[in-house]
C-alpha cells in the first residue's frame, strides 16, 4: 500500500485548525475526512469499517464540543488498534501522560505546525508498510517466528504477544517495550535504553512516556493473573522481565 492510500480520520472542532490539517494531508494525496464532533467521529470510523474501507489512523482533538477526545479514544480502543495522534491545547505533562495510558500513539501540543503532523502521521505508515512488506516476506508456517518464554508466546511476524494463552490487545508501544523485555530476560533497560530500542523518534517524548507504558502493559497482564509481577522496576535504573 502506498502512502498516498491511507485513509485519515480528523477530529477537530476549531475550523482553522481543521482546514489546515486537511490541507496539508491531502497535498500528501492522503484521503481525509473531518468533522468537529467526537460522536459523530465515531460514527463515521464504525460506518466505514463496516464497508471495509478502514481508516488507517484518527488525529483526535482532546477538547471536543460534545465529548472529550479521551472518550472517544478509549471507545476505539475497545474494538480497533488503529493508530491515533492526539491535539490539544493543554501542554501539562498529566494530559499527555493520560492521553498515552489509553492508547494513543501520538501527541501534538498547538500551536503546532501542520508540517510536523504529516511528518509524525508519514512516520507511522512507513513503520506500517515496513512491517508489512516484512511479514510478506516471512515464511508462511504458522510458527514461523514464534518463541515460547516462560508462559509468554512472542511471534514477531505477526507482532502479537499472548500471555497464558491468551492474546494481549497491545498498543505499537506497548508491544515493543514488552518484546525487548522478554528478549532478554533479568536484563534492566533504563527509560533511554528502552525508548532508544521502541520509539521512532526519542528525542521527541519524555521519559514519563515509559513509565505510563509499563503501568498500561502490568494492568492488562493482571487482567489475565492478577498476582502477575513479570515486570520488574529497578529504582534508579529502570525495568526488567523476570521470568
Amino acid at each position: 500500500m502506498m502512502l498516498k492510500d491511507y485513509r485519515i480520520l480528523v477530529v477537530e472542532d476549531e475550523t482553522t485548525i481543521a482546514d489546515a490539517i486537511e490541507y496539508a494531508l491531502n497535498q500528501e494525496n492522503f484521503l481525509v475526512t473531518t468533522t468537529s464532533l467526537g460522536k459523530k467521529g465515531l460514527d463515521l470510523f464504525h460506518s466505514y469499517s463496516s464497508d471495509n474501507q478502514n481508516f488507517n489512523l484518527v488525529i483526535l482533538d482532546v477538547g471536543l464540543p460534545d465529548i472529550s477526545g479521551f472518550e472517544v479514544c478509549k471507545t476505539l480502543r475497545e474494538t480497533s488498534t488503529v493508530p491515533i495522534i492526539f491535539l490539544t491545547a493543554r501542554s501539562d505533562e498529566i494530559d499527555r501522560v493520560v492521553g498515552l495510558e489509553i492508547g494513543a500513539d501520538d501527541y501534538l501540543c498547538k500551536p503546532f505546525s501542520p508540517r510536523e503532523l504529516v511528518a509524525r502521521v508519514k512516520t507511522i505508515f512507513r513503520r506500517i508498510e515496513i512491517e508489512s512488506q516484512r511479514h510478506a516476506n516471512d515464511s508462511p508456517d504458522e510458527n514461523h517466528g514464534k518463541k515460547e518464554i516462560n508462559q509468554f508466546s512472542l511471534d514477531e511476524q505477526k507482532q502479537h504477544i499472548f500471555y497464558q494463552d491468551s492474546l494481549l490487545d497491545l498498543t505499537q508501544y506497548e508491544y515493543g517495550i514488552l518484546k525487548l523485555l522478554l528478549k532478554s530476560p533479568n536484563q534492566v533497560f533504563s527509560r533511554e535504553q528502552v525508548m532508544l530500542q521502541v520509539w521512532a523518534n526519542p528525542e521527541e517524548s519524555f521519559d514519563r512516556v515509559v513509565d505510563t507504558h509499563i503501568k498500561s502493559l502490568r494492568a492488562k497482564l493482571k487482567m489475565i493473573n492478577a498476582v502477575d509481577e513479570s515486570i520488574k522496576t529497578h529504582r534508579g535504573m529502570g525495568y526488567s522481565y523476570r521470568p
